[in-house]
């Protein structure tokens, strides 16, 4: 069974950002195993024709090698409502496929649709994304996410979105949160208003 994973937006058969992938890819796989050689994605990486319209979801699973590469029709949860839930404890700073720990949060969602990850008394991420929340000028991002997810780091090297530490009594400050990942990009998601994320 693979370790880490992967999930890359297609776009009418053309991968996203595939750099920032393989990035953080790499950055698995050395932390891991600090012997191993360059994770590459394969070369001419091609959607399958059945693929090459609409938006597509691809899965690659690996370890210090990529296992299996997988294409399915992309389809978004829609979340409407967010709970903080805290857990000290928790460690996803890598992509991997065992996510035991973020299931067993969500389960404390209660009547919401995902939860917002507080540790150490710093907001993080929801079960599976990064997030933003709106000042009324700039989009916050946590500063200590559990995953550095690779659309909040290609919109941070854009500066298209700033770093901050925010605790649950701040969010008074803020209007909405938006959920980002390689599948949402922040032009396409609506903003979760504040009163409808829960203490």
């Amino acid at each position: 069974m693979s370790l880490f994973f992967e999930t890359i937006r297609i776009c009418d058969g053309v991968p996203q950002h595939t750099g920032w992938h393989e990035r953080r890819m790499n950055r698995s796989v050395l932390e891991t195993w600090p012997a191993a050689e360059t994770m590459k994605l394969p070369e001419g990486f091609v959607t399958p024709p059945e693929f090459r319209q609409g938006e597509v979801r691809c899965k690659i699973r690996y370890d210090y090698e990529i296992r299996e590469i997988t294409f399915s029709r992309k389809e978004k949860r829609i979340i409407r409502s967010l709970k903080l839930v805290t857990s000290d404890t928790i460690d996803y700073h890598l992509k991997y496929a065992d996510r035991r720990q973020l299931e067993a949060l969500l389960l404390l969602r209660g009547n919401c649709d995902d939860i917002i990850i507080v540790k150490n008394g710093l907001l993080t991420d929801t079960s599976f994304s990064n997030i933003i929340l709106f000042d009324g000028i700039d989009w916050i991002t946590p500063a200590t996410p559990l995953l550095p997810g690779t659309c909040r780091q290609r919109l941070l090297s854009e500066r298209n979105i700033k770093e901050g530490n925010i605790v649950p009594g701040n969010l008074k400050n803020f209007m909405g949160v938006k959920l980002i990942n390689a599948l949402r990009e922040p032009s396409e998601e609506m903003m979760i208003p504040m009163s409808l994320i829960f203490l």
